[in-house]
């Protein structure tokens, strides 16, 4: 054959790659294939077949070669993956790399790996010579021979020998052992049953299966401690039953392992997970067995939602509300409306759960798009940890911890409890300050303070990454006179552990997580009761559960009363809700206590005292009266530069090109600097863009694309297009 085909390149310019195709058979979208894309030879995936192009014979290059049979990208994740091109304006070559696995994209097979297997034969000769073989020889015959023909996995041989595969040679030559290989598919079998279901429990899961086979969108919103993962594994039972694969995702890594522990225990078939932990054959050989149907149940973080499963027959996002979900550069996705946009096309149900519905999706009940199902009671005899503000205004603070924290903890310990103190910084201190010239030690690429990390003996920026050695001496006047101000993990654990010294502390944030396994052992010993005290962040405000903990204290929960972010009220809302629901979730009553300097705040007396609903009730009614989402619909043009002033003139450009095609039906507000200004030594601005309509942002978003990189400052910038923001940093 000899045709025309379009293939997407990763590369930032809009629009598709004309190539000349002359395989013997058509060309298969959602193939990869190698072709030459300037001076280099590239993978691509072939998007469909053309009568014409524009291009010039002469120019016209063609396909080099085909790297698969069968499409990487069936289908449904070819179009879904269409659809969020066009959706999120981002070239549709980096959106569907971004949607590969690693080794994938640089041209690997697309297979799952076989393993070798071994099992012995019996054979006439072996009872004549079954005694002349070598020590090692023999030891491993004698071990196959135990399996009485069934395969043996290599892990076992090798650990009889480092030497097991030369002396196994001889045994294999003669026909005593057989060499198999087999696809490297994980199987598992459920070793436990289910808990009784709450009726609550039971309405949701009938629900759920009642709409298997179809496309609907429930929001189960449970209190924490209320059962919903038991409402994920009994849905996830019935889609199997039917043969249907379930993909779950997962706002943070930090859940997967637990979640994937607890599935295994219940769940039988195939289960693997798909995260940035994984390691990238790893990441393929999971990948694959979703493909090829083999995986029964995917876990994974955002990017599983484009795994090809080609059973689907349920999705489901647990803490839907998490701002995770949403990729916050390059290809800025949310995984949550994509879920939606899958099933939809897929005809499965989608279960969002939460115990702290995001705005939008609550809006979404009332506005009868999704199917409310509450759940109102924790399971079992636990109830809902009773919750106290305490005013620290005018209190002598103990490494910003007051006396009577220091009293409420000391109890819960001698009482048998666990502890859990949450601060949403790590480090040592945010801000190392001259007590003479009140210089603070600043980060030199970024308009933000370094953090001080005192076992490391390190200042650290958290925003670029940029480090260097804690100085002995002001930088500006060089007094020795360097007080660390503020409060972050590493300082709250040091200070606990002195006041408790024979309790053993957990702390657990990025910077104590960072190799591979420590954050599972944290969690374990967290989890079992090891860990008395337990220090951390964000990481643990969500999904974990601690069956001992009897105490949360929340340290600086005022941060988020005054936000510049209009979000900021409602994300510190999940937070302390989230977090809360650590405690008390078995028989023992659970206790919260919030530090505040503001105990009179009427949002935070209201979650306090009625709630994250009635919380929700206000904060929307405000949104609602400003004309915010999800009342109305907005995206972010952020641009970058070496030179502010090109960022902003650039903006500048793009507003006017907007105001002149938008036909008045878009707001255009900026630019603007961005809250930082200056991050990783370039300067950055934002262009804030908002419609009452979906459909007039959209048109003047692709509007926009057509044009934007012929604007006169375009190759002088960094520019991106954020469409659903979930913050305007």
């Amino acid at each position: 054959m000899n045709s025309l085909v379009q293939v997407a390149v990763k590369s930032p310019v809009y629009g598709l790659f004309d190539y000349r195709w002359s395989g013997p058979e058509p060309a298969l979208p959602g193939v990869r294939v190698t072709v030459p894309f300037g001076r280099r030879q590239v993978t691509g995936i072939v998007i469909g077949s053309i009568d014409s192009t524009e291009v010039p014979a002469g120019k016209l290059r063609s396909v080099r070669s085909v790297q698969d049979q069968t499409p990487v990208l069936p289908g449904d994740i070819l179009e879904l993956l269409k659809w969020a091109s066009r959706y999120y304006h981002y070239p549709l070559g980096e959106v569907l790399a971004a949607a590969l696995p690693v080794l994938l994209r640089k041209g690997h097979v697309a297979s799952i790996a076989e393993r070798e297997y071994f099992r012995w034969q019996p054979h006439e000769e072996e009872s004549g010579e079954g005694g002349r073989q070598a020590p090692v020889q023999k030891r491993l015959l004698d071990y196959l021979r135990q399996y009485d023909g069934r395969p043996v996995a290599v892990d076992e041989l090798r650990a009889i020998s480092p030497r097991w595969r030369a002396s196994l040679a001889p045994l294999v030559a003669r026909g005593w052992v057989v060499c198999d290989t087999a696809m490297e598919v994980p199987r598992n079998a459920a070793v436990e049953s289910g808990p009784p279901l709450s009726q609550e429990q039971r309405d949701a899961v009938t629900a759920v299966r009642g709409a298997l086979g179809s496309f609907a969108t429930f929001l189960l919103h449970g209190v924490t401690g209320s059962g919903k993962t038991e409402v994920y594994l009994r849905s996830i039972e019935e889609a199997s039953r039917r043969g249907l694969q379930s993909l779950v995702m997962v706002p943070e890594i930090s859940l997967t392992p637990q979640l994937m522990s607890r599935f295994k225990r219940r769940l039988s078939g195939c289960l693997v997970s798909l995260h940035s932990g994984l390691n990238d054959s790893e990441r393929l050989q999971n990948w694959m067995c979703a493909a090829e149907g083999h995986a029964d149940v995917v876990i994974g973080t955002r990017s599983s939602i484009f795994a090809p499963l080609p059973r689907l027959g349920l999705i489901i996002v647990d803490e839907e509300h998490d701002g995770s979900l949403k990729q916050q550069d390059g290809f800025r996705y949310h995984a949550r409306d994509l879920a939606l946009m899958r099933a939809r096309e897929r005809q499965c149900p989608v279960l969002l759960g939460t115990a702290t519905p995001s705005f939008e999706s609550l809006n979404n009940v009332r506005a009868g798009r999704f199917v409310e199902l509450p759940l109102t009671h924790r399971a079992g005899d636990a109830v809902p940890p009773g919750m106290g503000l305490m005013d620290i205004r005018r209190r002598k603070l103990i490494e910003g911890m007051s006396d009577r924290l220091f009293d409420a903890i000391r109890e819960h310990l001698d009482n048998a409890g666990q502890v859990l103190v949450f601060i949403n910084r790590r480090g040592y201190a945010p801000t190392l300050l001259c007590n003479d010239c009140g210089a603070a030690a600043d980060c030199r690429r970024c308009d933000a303070h370094m953090t001080v990390h005192a076992r490391l003996s390190r200042l650290r920026c958290h925003h670029c990454g940029a480090e260097r050695p804690i100085p002995c001496a002001c930088e500006s006047c060089g007094s020795v006179e360097l007080d660390r101000v503020g409060y972050g993990t590493e300082r709250i654990a040091d200070a606990l552990q002195a006041e408790f010294p024979d309790i053993d502390i957990a702390r657990i944030d990025r910077d104590s997580t960072r190799r591979k396994g420590a954050l599972e052992k944290q969690l374990d010993r967290a989890s079992s009761g090891q860990a008395r005290l337990v220090v951390g962040t964000q990481m643990l405000a969500k999904g974990h559960h601690f069956p001992h903990l009897t105490l949360v204290c929340i340290l600086d929960a005022d941060r988020g009363l005054f936000g510049t972010d209009f979000r900021s009220l409602e994300h510190m809302g999940q937070l302390i809700v989230q977090v809360a629901g650590r405690a008390g979730r078995e028989s023992r009553e659970g206790s919260v206590l919030i530090q505040t300097r503001n105990p009179d705040n009427p949002m935070l007396q209201t979650l306090v005292r009625e709630g994250y609903e009635a919380f929700a009730d206000i904060a929307m009614e405000d949104r609602r009266l400003a004309e915010l989402p999800p009342f109305s619909f907005m995206a972010l043009v952020r641009a970058e530069a070496s030179d502010g002033r090109e960022a902003h003139e650039f903006l500048k450009q793009v507003a006017r090109s907007l105001q002149e095609h938008s036909g008045g039906q878009l707001d255009v507000l900026g630019p603007a600097p961005a809250p930082m200004e200056r991050m990783g030594g370039r300067y950055r601005a934002q262009l804030l863009l908002q419609s009452d309509k979906r459909s007039s942002l959209n048109d003047s978003l692709s509007r926009l694309c057509v044009r934007i990189g012929d604007l006169p400052g375009a190759r002088r910038c960094r520019w991106s297009i954020d469409v659903d923001p979930v913050d305007l940093y």
